[in-house]
């Protein structure tokens, strides 16, 4: 049970909140198809995951894993793509926390724009992860359940007043064209999966490794696809097409926003926007504190200069690879388009789960 709530508090998060809207933009209505696809590439990395973590149950997850199998070169390719990814879909997070602060400030009057907002969040995380903040795990799991318990309840009520019309969410697969978006489409979404095998990097501190692994990885995915596909073909059944896109002709960021303004009116919107600013800014949280942890673990290994493992004396967190990967962060969000933000972060991500499945 503790293996499916952790790998689950992972991986909710921007592939809900941000993510559909430029997906639909890609596929039109058959977007959550793209989602089961991406599961199906998921499957086999995390199969190999947990089969990895049970027979070498440490921390440090994939790149030890690498690093233990093909040698110091390829450890060192698999810790940079994961550093990347890690860091790419913290930023990620952070372009959605900017889009859904954008909404309620509408409300609260004030005037920053969102690289403003994002590039501020990014400080200020930064200062806590410096500070070495222990509860951030035990601050996202309330945080995460109640993003759940929002969409899932959204969608009850979409279906119960009768709003949703499914028929909107069908996919388009005529073509061999129609098929190759669905294709990109799928490994576009594939970062919203990123978080189902981190739980393997903890795999020393669980008993009976050997059972619980695979078992609460491949329930956690099972019930994440479910979750993924049933939520954003009711956001194609309720929501409007030309809702999908802003007065530029641009696909929207905050489609949970959108969700909830159809469904329940303004009020149950800023609700939302609310809950998606807390899970945005707890996923950027739990992002740069993962990133950072491998450039300090190849430090370590002798892999990157010994510089990266230095150790605050009074936080006692490694700070020169925090502030790295937060300057790495900052470049990120002021120089990569949002679409190409998701496609960095889910390539690393396909390239790990490649390694993995060498590695068995």
């Amino acid at each position: 049970f503790s293996v499916v709530i952790i790998s689950l508090s992972a991986m909710i998060g921007s592939g809900l909140f941000v993510l559909p809207s430029l997906a639909y933009a890609m596929v039109g209505g058959g977007v959550w198809l793209a989602y089961v696809l991406a599961a199906l590439v998921v499957f086999p990395g995390a199969i190999s995951q947990s089969e990895l973590a049970s027979a070498m149950p440490t921390s440090g997850g994939s790149f030890v894993f690498i690093e233990r199998t093909f040698g110091p070169l390829f450890g060192t390719m698999a810790g940079l793509g994961l550093w990347a990814s890690f860091l790419l879909k913290a930023a990620f997070a952070l372009i959605g926390f900017s889009a859904y602060l954008m909404f309620v400030q509408e409300y609260l009057g004030t005037g920053i724009t969102g690289i403003q907002a994002a590039l501020s969040m990014l400080v200020l995380i930064t200062i806590i992860n410096f500070l070495g903040m222990k509860r951030i795990k035990s601050v996202q799991t309330p945080i995460v359940t109640l993003s759940i318990l929002m969409l899932v309840g959204l969608t009850v009520w979409a279906i119960a007043s009768g709003e949703a019309d499914y028929s909107k969410a069908r996919p388009v697969l005529g073509t061999t064209s129609d098929w190759t978006k669905m294709g990109e489409a799928a490994a576009f979404v594939l970062v919203s999966y990123a978080g189902v095998a981190k739980v393997a990097a903890i795999g020393g501190e669980i008993k009976d490794p050997g059972k619980n692994l695979p078992g609460g990885i491949m329930t956690s995915l099972a019930i994440g696809t479910v979750l993924y596909a049933a939520l954003v073909a009711t956001m194609v059944a309720v929501i409007p097409h030309e809702a999908f896109f802003d007065s530029h002709g641009h696909a929207i960021e905050d489609p949970v926003r959108a969700f909830a303004e159809v469904v329940g009116g303004s009020n149950v919107a800023i609700f939302a926007a609310v809950v998606a600013i807390l899970t945005m800014t707890s996923m950027s949280l739990a992002g740069i504190l993962a990133a950072s942890r491998y450039l300090f673990a190849m430090s370590r290994d002798n892999l990157l200069p010994d510089l990266l493992e230095d150790v605050h004396p009074r936080f006692e967190t490694p700070h020169i690879a925090i502030a790295i990967t937060a300057l790495g962060m900052a470049i990120a969000l002021l120089t990569i388009d949002v679409h190409q933000v998701a496609k960095y972060a889910s390539g690393f991500q396909i390239m790990v789960y490649i390694l993995m499945c060498l590695s068995v």
